[in-house]
């Protein structure tokens, strides 16, 4: 598989758009293939900064700035970054002259002959592949986990690349892959052995139409499965459930109620507080559900099928049950980062759309004092509204979202508004009284004031942690 990749490769144009983390992967892919490789991206070379360090401008040829586009011109292969979009204009011209738009995810997979357990969804994605690879790895195997969480399976491809040109075995067990939708939309050949959608909502209104068009995008994730794969659907998810009846792999379900549909072929659920799972052929009991180390009801749920995918991969069930009880979570994620005065301040960064926010105002008793916002991208922040007049004691607005979220909160007026981060921070530990929670969970993506939701995360920590004692 990989020596056929190569060769289908050796010696073809191929322009990579979009200089961020995949793209330089991909191109660095492309260049141990044979390919000759250009790459492009909108921005100007003074505002790539390290990104250039990454390239070797001898062996590639570099368009940046207003002509990015014309690098598409003499391509035989387009490869995009998930941030670029696939309907732009100049890609369209592209493929009318019969040139293939693929993402960075689809090359990378064309190179990869192990199992591949993929999953993507709205929200949990990153813990869960995260819990995923720990229990495999404490169960012995060689694992690989990245995707569109930190390293770009180009990565995994390329150690699989120089595997096989010292004919060497790959040096992966197998691939945990977490899948946005951006990298699914231009699939052709990716074939996980698993893959699961572990949740839709509304997000990234500004990319897709409608809801129904997100809904499938994440549905080609199934696209290329057959019927010896394995295909998991969130059965407590109307919009995802339905898609079960559609797939050609073997169907398995996880769901917080205490029964299995009969038209699945096992699955993971709660009975009573115990987790329990049916997807090797018989009934094993995980854990009790408060033995779980992250907080609330939606990690339950990653956490079943975390469980689902590592036993189904030859994981142990005590590995299962000992990731489980000690996995604090992602940074960023629902992240503790300081007690101070009687008062807990939580990061929750990647709080990037409204049901993320939900979710995290749900996960908390104590009363809550909230800091949300940055740049909308379409959510429907009224929403939020019956959470945050039941649990939030005051709301701490910042960003370009500000007068957006603050219309859809009418009648309730405990708000205000701070003109940066430092400033909000300041103003919840002022209002905040102890037993009381500070979360910073913006419900909006972070590219109005920060270079990503982890600059945003990582800013936000420090500046907890110079509050004085």
């Amino acid at each position: 598989m990989v020596s056929e990749a190569v060769m289908q490769l050796k010696g073809t144009k191929v322009t990579v758009v979009g200089l961020a983390r995949s793209g330089v992967a991909a191109a660095r892919l492309l260049q141990a293939a044979g390919a000759h490789v250009t790459l492009a991206d909108k921005k100007e070379r003074s505002e790539l900064g390290a990104v250039l360090t990454q390239i070797d401008e001898s062996q590639m040829l570099l368009t940046v700035g207003s002509r990015y586009e014309t690098a598409l011109e003499s391509a035989e292969l387009v490869v995009i970054s998930p941030g670029v979009p696939y309907r732009m204009e100049a890609l369209e011209r592209v493929r009318q002259r019969g040139v293939k738009v693929i993402s960075e995810l689809e090359l990378a997979s064309r190179f990869v002959s192990v199992p591949m357990l993929a999953l993507t969804g709205t929200n949990g994605k990153s813990t869960t592949v995260t819990l995923i690879g720990k229990i495999l790895q404490d169960s012995g195997k060689r694992v690989f986990v990245g995707g569109n969480l930190g390293t770009a399976l180009s990565e995994a491809a390329i150690q699989t690349v120089l595997a096989s040109q010292q004919g060497l075995p790959s040096p992966f067990d197998f691939l945990v892959v977490e899948v946005s939708s951006f990298q699914l939309e231009t699939v052709e050949q990716f074939h996980p052995w698993i893959a699961a959608l572990l949740n839709v909502t509304v997000d990234h209104q500004d990319r897709y139409a409608s809801i129904d068009e997100y809904v499938a995008a994440k549905r080609r994730i199934f696209e290329c499965q057959k019927p010896t794969d394995y295909a998991l659907f969130n059965l407590d998810d109307q919009r995802v459930a339905a898609l079960r009846h559609s797939v050609k792999a073997r169907v398995l379900g996880f769901t917080r109620q205490s029964a299995l549909p009969a038209d699945v072929t096992g699955g993971t659920y709660l009975e009573g507080d115990r987790l329990v799972t049916t997807v090797t052929g018989v009934r094993q009991e995980i854990c009790r559900r408060q033995e779980i180390k992250i907080i609330g009801d939606h990690n339950v749920e990653n956490a079943m099928v975390a469980a689902t995918y590592a036993l189904l991969s030859g994981g142990s069930l005590e590995s299962v049950r000992r990731v489980l009880q000690a996995f604090p979570g992602l940074e960023h994620a629902l992240e503790i980062v300081r007690d101070r005065r009687g008062v807990r301040f939580v990061n929750d960064s990647k709080g990037t759309n409204v049901d993320a926010t939900l979710k995290a105002i749900e996960s908390i008793d104590q009363p809550i004092w909230l800091i949300a916002g940055g740049r909308d991208k379409g959510g429907d922040f009224s929403r939020l509204a019956p959470a945050i007049r039941q649990r939030v004691k005051g709301l701490i607005l910042i960003g370009e979202a500000t007068p957006l979220i603050a219309q859809a909160m009418a009648g309730f007026s405990a708000i205000s508004r701070a003109t940066s981060l430092k400033e909000a921070v300041q103003a919840a530990a002022d209002s905040a009284s102890s037993g009381g929670v500070v979360l910073f969970s913006p419900a909006c993506a972070s590219f109005d004031m920060f270079a990503d939701y982890q600059d945003r995360g990582r800013q936000f920590k420090a500046l907890v942690q110079s509050l004085p004692a």
